[in-house]
């Protein structure tokens, strides 16, 4: 068992080793990729062979997910009809550790011919492919973390933090936010988070549950039970709200004034000045003031005070806002 720990150890410390030798190597080559990458005005289409292909996928997706479009191409494939999808206003980021991948070399011609900029990544800069290439990131490890130095191990993982570092650049140059991570991810919890709002939940037109200040407590019952919300909110002769009546206000009327509570208005037992918010906030700041004020419910309310619907935390939680 020990001795598979101390291998395992070998292999995490190698690869360590690996990306702290990148940091000392980047040079200008980077911002000027970054710089072509940012100003690009179709799709980063990344390319590699075997478990570079493989990185390359997952960094054409972290592109894609922070808004910078881009594609994967199989080098393979694209001497072989592919290569149709690279336009002229596209940017081509090829990896390869070893810079002599033949699939790789095989579409260089192309993008020469059509003035498609290439940026490589790889592990030699007097390869071919370097030479070949715009610009140049240097990817070169010490070692491979395989003991017999032919997997590509830390190479890959590299060439994988490489593509991060990109992204992350491209990130902070254009003032990504998370409300822009959001919109490329509206399925994701962080997306229904910055993207779904109040009026998006909210319970509207007969569904709300309202009486006027002079209704009496038997009729705001009836509301109450009706609308299944446990709750009523309280208008004025204008539809203003200025209060609201829960089923913790009718125990509490109970407690105090017994059958008396049913002889009295609405206006009289309500909890005046009820917590509320707007249809455009959202939902996710529902949720915090509910959590906060220990509440189910909130009254959503116009510019004027009149009550545009109710929206309650079972229908934030069903839409899996936590």
């Amino acid at each position: 068992m020990s001795n598979i720990l101390d291998e395992a150890k070998r292999v995490l410390r190698v690869e360590a080793e690996a990306l702290l030798s990148m940091i000392d190597a980047l040079d200008e080559q980077f911002t000027r990729a970054v710089d072509l990458l940012d100003a690009c005005n179709g799709r980063v289409i990344i390319t590699g062979m075997g478990k570079s292909g493989l990185v390359g996928k997952k960094i054409a997706a972290t592109f894609s997910s922070v808004g910078v479009p881009s594609g994967f191409l199989h080098p393979a494939e694209a001497i072989h009809g592919d290569l149709g999808m690279v336009t002229r206003a596209d940017v081509v980021l090829a990896i390869s550790n070893s810079g002599e991948t033949e699939e790789l070399l095989a579409i260089v011609p192309h993008l020469k011919r059509f003035n498609v900029p290439l940026v490589v990544m790889s592990g030699n800069s007097g390869s071919t492919l370097s030479r070949s290439a715009d610009l140049h990131i240097n990817i070169a490890v010490k070692e491979e973390a395989c003991p017999l130095g032919i997997v590509p191990t830390a190479s890959s993982t590299a060439a994988l933090a490489m593509g991060d570092a990109l992204a992350v650049a491209l990130i902070k140059k254009r003032g990504f936010k998370e409300e822009d991570f959001a919109f490329f991810h509206p399925g994701g919890s962080l997306g229904k988070k910055l993207l779904i709002k109040v009026a998006d939940l909210m319970i509207t037109g007969a569904q709300v549950p309202r009486v006027s200040g002079t209704a009496g407590m038997t009729r705001a019952v009836v509301e109450i039970s009706s609308k299944r919300l446990g709750l009523t909110l309280v208008t004025d002769f204008e539809g203003v709200v200025c209060g609201i009546i829960t089923d913790g206000d009718l125990r509490r009327g109970i407690e105090r004034f017994g059958k008396e509570l049913f002889d009295m208005k609405a206006e009289d037992v309500m909890t005046r000045n009820p917590r509320s918010i707007s249809a455009g906030e959202l939902a996710a700041k529902a949720l915090s003031i509910m959590e906060a004020r220990s509440i189910t419910a909130l009254a959503v309310l116009d510019a004027h005070g009149r009550a545009e619907g109710i929206i309650h935390i079972h229908d934030i939680l069903k839409k899996g806002i936590a």
